[in-house]
């Protein structure tokens, strides 16, 4: 019998990944028949709880996050430690204020399909993961969804910016999103 040691840590990480990444899934499917739509509103606490977690990864890490490149970088390497290394994602710049994060592979995505569980119902932890991330990483920015695996894009797309200084209407929108997600 090996002794823990002698397996390889990339092996350890890639094991310990591929069994977090189905415990979303299977909680989904055990709990989402009994508790209904309240599985969402419980689920979405320890996915905002998550973020928080993230949060503190990043700054014991002194991961930047100056401008929306940094940020992005920053929650690419935050998502991958908390996600392990089959997520699959790049940033790229789409102006001086702006960058995507691109993700190509998400391993809750592949494990929750393989268990069962519906692309509609694994979104809402992402998105609820991120909107509450990227703000509490820096503030004044915001993370906004235009593709999303889930929904059955090709590839999630995160758009990370500098919240609008023209209008409140925007900020008061952020706010509310922020409010129903915590609850």
């Amino acid at each position: 019998m090996p002794d823990l040691k002698s397996i390889p840590d990339d092996v350890k990480w890639r094991l310990a990944a591929d069994s977090a990444a189905r415990i979303p899934a299977l909680y989904d499917v055990a709990f989402r028949k009994v508790l209904g739509e309240r599985f969402d509103e419980i689920e979405r606490e320890i996915w905002i709880e998550l973020s928080r977690r993230a949060v503190s990864i990043a700054k014991d890490l002194g991961l930047p996050v100056k401008n929306a490149h940094d940020l992005a970088e920053s929650m690419r390497t935050v998502m991958i430690i908390l996600f392990g290394p089959d997520y699959k994602s790049e940033t790229i710049d789409v102006s001086d204020e702006g960058s995507v994060i691109l993700i190509k592979r998400c391993p809750f995505l592949d494990k929750g399909y393989e268990i069962g569980a519906k692309g509609e119902h694994i979104f809402p932890r992402c998105m609820a993961f991120t909107l509450m991330t990227v703000p509490s990483l820096k503030k004044d920015y915001s993370a906004r969804y235009v593709r999303s695996m889930c929904t059955g894009d090709r590839q999630c797309e995160i758009k990370v910016s500098p919240e609008k200084k023209t209008g409140d209407h925007r900020r008061r929108e952020r706010k509310e999103e922020i409010i129903i997600l915590q609850r």
